[in-house]
């Protein structure tokens, strides 16, 4: 019986073993690139090398790596305008480069250059071991032909279905009731305004700085439930109907709850430095903090939101400032207030299989800083 055996060149394994180093260990997640043949595009924007190439399409001269970097400067520069990121620094690895190409010729700031025959040569290079201490012994497999590629494929497999079942569970569609409760009482103490009159209930709930100087805290809180009118409430409780269940599902109840309070909490803040001599109400701040919370879980999860957060998202919220803006008795300070606080609690939360506990320390620790900063403006 003849032997079932798999017969992988070396440039095949090199590049199975650093696509397995770099998903499996260090986290990183393919781009899908039309056009891009024999080379491989993973990314990870929480590292120094938010892109890293492999490659292994044959360079046999200096003029061949020279468009190389071209296209990958070109394409750098549109992933970043998609991920509204401000710089990127690239990782390429090169399996097989011919004898007469000068790496060294290549004098990019924001791409590093690595040429790959075996895991050895990988200590030659100081800027990949500074970042990826453990690749080479990673990438030392005491498998070989077909039982090394069952392990490297199936490892990768293993991986890749974790991702899934993580995406599966965040994006699965939830009971909003968070969203509900938050709704009916908005619409229950407008009700009461009705009964009791606006006076009655201003004078108790409504966000006026005098008020907080004097010691009534509470009012940061109670006046996100209070409207001006009929207009203002319907159009806050659908802003918050089409916004709020995402972020409900993509946080959970008791993260939704914190970003809420606490993005209405900061924007209520934000506008008595501002507007000293004004009363504010409405629930904005809390829906700008929803949707800028939004923003940053995207960030994240670019792969599933990203075009999401670019033509719906950022027009919404770049709109609704410039509403504030040209349109008289709108609290934009407040929207402003709640956007930053959006941002800053929902760092603290943490977003679900992909913040750190010192990424969210590093956000509690930001709002705190934030806060205590706007209470030294208010009562300077």
């Amino acid at each position: 019986m003849e032997e079932n055996t798999l017969s992988m060149t070396q440039t095949d394994e090199m590049i199975m073993k650093l696509l397995h180093y770099f998903v499996t260990v260090e986290n990183y997640s393919p781009i899908v690139l039309k056009g891009a043949k024999n080379e491989i595009w993973l990314e990870k924007f929480d590292g120094e090398y938010k892109i890293v190439r492999l490659v292994s399409n044959y360079i046999h001269n200096n003029e061949q790596l020279n468009m190389d970097i071209y296209r990958t400067k070109q394409i750098m520069k549109r992933i970043k305008k998609k991920t509204m990121s401000f710089s990127i620094n690239a990782l390429s690895i090169f399996v097989n480069l011919g004898d007469n190409v000068e790496l060294d010729t290549v004098s990019e700031d924001n791409i590093d250059c690595a040429n790959i025959k075996t895991t050895e040569d990988l200590k030659k290079y100081q800027f990949i071991m500074d970042e990826f201490p453990t690749i080479t012994k990673k990438t030392n497999f005491k498998e070989e032909g077909l039982d090394l590629f069952v392990k490297l494929t199936n490892d990768i497999g293993e991986v890749n279905k974790i991702n899934q079942k993580q995406a599966e569970d965040l994006f699965a569609k939830k009971d909003p009731i968070i969203t509900k409760i938050l709704i009916t009482i908005n619409i229950v103490i407008f009700i009461l305004q009705l009964v009791l009159g606006w006076d009655v209930v201003a004078n108790f709930g409504a966000n006026y700085a005098p008020f907080v100087k004097s010691g009534k805290f509470y009012v940061l809180f109670t006046s996100m439930f209070i409207h001006g009118n009929l207009i203002h409430l319907l159009f806050n409780m659908y802003a918050l109907y089409i916004i709020g269940p995402q972020v409900e599902s993509f946080y959970g109840k008791i993260k939704y709850l914190a970003i809420y309070f606490g993005s209405g909490i900061l924007g209520a803040l934000l506008s008595d430095i501002f507007l000293q001599n004004s009363i504010s109400v409405g629930a904005s701040g809390a829906i700008f903090g929803l949707l800028s919370s939004i923003v940053y879980f995207g960030y994240h999860y670019r792969a599933y939101l990203d075009t999401v957060i670019r033509s719906q998202i950022m027009p919404l919220i770049i709109f609704n400032i410039f509403l504030g803006i040209v349109i008289p008795n709108i609290d934009t300070f407040c929207h402003i207030g709640g956007l930053i606080g959006g941002v800053l609690v929902s760092m603290a939360c943490g977003i679900k299989y992909k913040s750190s506990k010192s990424e969210r320390i590093n956000g509690f620790i930001l709002t705190t800083i934030y806060t205590i900063f706007l209470l030294i403006l208010l009562f300077k």
